[in-house]
């Protein structure tokens, strides 16, 4: 068994796309990019977020035309996901306007994990009349790197799902990480 078995649909609840909003829009307020990694598991060619994490502190970078995540605050990341028994299997973040591609620092210094997604919300999450067809979805294919999903294709393997309020966990970089 792989450690990144193929996924052909993800399963979003829909508060993770409305809490990952809202936790990015307090960056965007600021006119920063905002992120919300998403945790959960791969069974059965599905992957199904179980959690949300924000990001805090040194260990990362906020600005208008970049995000950067140090490895240090990822460590800590894989330490909740080893606590709950759990995966990082995807992200989501935003950009300004309406631009929802990946950025060429995304595609090369982002996840780099088969089938990992990232998703991406346009106005910095600050519209609150957006839908999931106003999103960039890119998933990382084994081989070939990124690849945005066509509409048909987003309709095919996305699947939003109402649920009850999933857990949203806080990650913080201490002051002293260089």
């Amino acid at each position: 068994m792989t450690h990144f078995p193929a996924v052909n649909k993800w399963i979003i609840p829909q508060s993770a796309i409305t809490d990952s909003l809202r936790e990015m829009a307090s960056d965007g307020l600021k006119g920063n990019e905002g992120v919300t990694l998403w945790l959960g598991n791969r069974v059965n060619n599905q992957a199904q977020i179980s959690h949300l994490v924000a990001l805090r502190g040194q260990g990362i970078v906020k600005q208008p035309l970049l995000l950067v995540i140090r490895p240090s605050l990822l460590n800590k990341v894989t330490d909740l996901t080893i606590k709950y028994g759990v995966a990082l299997i995807g992200q989501i973040h935003s950009h300004y306007g309406q631009n929802t591609d990946l950025s060429i620092t995304d595609k090369t210094y982002g996840v780099a994990v088969p089938y990992y997604l990232s998703v991406v919300a346009p106005y910095f999450a600050l519209r609150s009349d957006l839908s999931i067809m106003d999103f960039g979805f890119h998933v990382f294919e084994p081989g070939k790197g990124y690849r945005r999903m066509a509409r048909k294709e987003i309709l095919n393997r996305i699947q939003i799902v109402q649920d009850l309020k999933l857990p949203f966990l806080t990650v913080t970089g201490e002051s002293n990480e260089k």
